[in-house]
């Protein structure tokens, strides 16, 4: 093998493994928390994540009829405080904060993959992530689910 042919090689190794790796830690596979590190009343560590998709409004006004809403300033103080490190684009204490929400049952209004994304509510005593999450929509819609995604209510921020 000449040395060019060995130099290719090399970096080729070199590029298979920075993509290895980049896809490793994209995955979240090697983030997660044991969970012996957490007693069922500590909460979880915050990790920093991706701000809001970009154009997402501040203050959102319901306009799905078909949605019951919900006054944010009537939802558990821990969905508020989800709400407030969504505006500003974190940290989120969970490592899936930020994830693409499928909308696979299409409970929520129906739109391309990707419009939606999920963030964790802290439940307090809860040694996971519970049920209670806010969904967001690009345009600056948001949604609370307190059964995770069995049922939605639209948040009206006016109230």
């Amino acid at each position: 093998m000449t040395s060019r042919n060995r130099l290719l090689a090399v970096v080729a190794v070199l590029v298979c493994a920075v993509v290895a790796a980049a896809v490793y830690a994209l995955s979240g596979t090697g983030k997660s928390t044991p969970s012996a590190a957490r007693s069922s009343s500590a909460r979880p560590s915050v990790t920093a994540k991706p701000s809001a998709p970009a154009g997402r409004a501040t203050t959102w006004v319901p306009t799905n009829a078909s949605i019951a809403d919900v006054c944010r300033s009537k939802l558990p103080s821990q969905a508020r405080d989800t709400l407030g490190l969504i505006d500003k684009g974190g940290p989120y204490p969970y490592r899936n904060d930020g994830i693409v929400f499928e909308n696979r049952e299409s409970r929520l209004p129906k739109q391309a993959t990707g419009y939606y994304h999920e963030y964790t509510v802290v439940t307090p005593g809860s040694d996971d992530r519970g049920t209670r999450r806010v969904v967001t929509g690009s345009v600056g819609e948001e949604y609370w689910t307190g059964d995770h995604y069995s049922t939605f209510q639209e948040i009206d921020s006016r109230c």
